[in-house]
């Protein structure tokens, strides 16, 4: 569980993150904030590309930086979006290897929004337990 300033801490920095965005084909800029067990907090933004299938997400931009930093799991995330949209498939499933039900914070510029849990975004996930060694 995290407090309510590092809950306000996250969004603030996916508010920003957001701002930072390279967005020109869709025009949909998202940033992300995620807070690593070890208490750091980490950032990402969407980056497009003209190729579009080369284009990255801001969530996994965000997760991908913490573990390039030394870190391997998050206790929450926040999403800012124009009109807090939800995280995509791929960064749900990405997320996933790197926490548990954590918070999900999704908001608009203004922190207008709804909170899910990463489990109830992506029920019956597939994660590295399944797996038989």
């Amino acid at each position: 569980m995290i407090t309510n300033e590092q809950r306000a801490e996250l969004i603030a920095a996916a508010c920003e993150a957001r701002r930072r965005a390279y967005a020109p084909y869709s025009n949909y800029a998202v940033g992300a904030a995620l807070l690593a067990d070890d208490g750091r907090i980490f950032t990402g933004a969407n980056v497009e590309n003209a190729s579009y299938g080369l284009s990255m997400c801001a969530e996994r931009t965000a997760v991908f930086s913490m573990v390039a930093a030394g870190a391997q799991e998050f206790r929450a995330i926040a999403i800012c979006t124009a009109n807090a949209g939800s995280p995509c498939g791929a960064c749900r499933q990405v997320m996933t290897e790197f926490a548990g039900d954590v918070p999900v914070y999704m908001v608009d510029e203004e922190g207008n929004g709804r909170d899910a849990t990463l489990h109830t975004l992506l029920p019956d996930h597939f994660g590295p337990e399944h797996l038989t060694k």
